[in-house]
């Protein structure tokens, strides 16, 4: 069995700098850009404002995601993981949505960095539902309000 304290030297950190990155991007997309949207829309065409703010914030959290990617993605450059830029980006979109289904391995020292990557990417997709959750729950009662519905 290889040892593995460098994949977790490694993981740990990248954990923790990914989440932080996720929580100051959902911040961001929700202070700076959906918050200020939600209130310039036209509030008489619910519908599209619904669809214009929802798909606004879904767009800017994939680019957030996608981000995160990278930032693993170069870490397994620097450690001559995988052999180039597109095959770790790849694999790091593959490990952070636990699709896997790409011949991309890392080298057998670094395997575990892997799957610490996957545990990683379901805690930014659990944070990525509680935000668009908490964005339905913002945008939705607007055509409440706007149409006398209460129930």
């Amino acid at each position: 069995m290889a040892d593995w304290h460098a994949d977790w030297a490694w993981s740990v950190p990248l954990i923790v700098l990914n989440v932080v990155i996720h929580v100051l991007g959902l911040g961001t997309i929700n202070e700076r850009v959906v918050w200020r949207l939600n209130n310039a829309v036209n509030r008489r065409h619910y519908t599209a404002s619904f669809v214009i703010v929802m798909g606004a914030a879904a767009l800017l959290v994939t680019v957030l995601h996608a981000f995160e990617g990278a930032v693993s993605a170069a870490a397994y450059r620097l450690l001559s993981a995988l052999p180039d830029n597109r095959s770790a980006m790849l694999y790091s979109i593959n490990a952070i949505t636990s699709y896997g289904h790409t011949a991309i391995f890392l080298d057998p020292d670094w395997q575990l960095m892997g799957a610490l990557e996957a545990l990683n990417g379901m805690m930014l997709f659990g944070l990525t539902t509680a935000f668009l959750f908490k964005m339905i729950q913002q945008v939705w009662p607007l055509g409440d309000r706007l149409y006398g519905r209460h129930d």
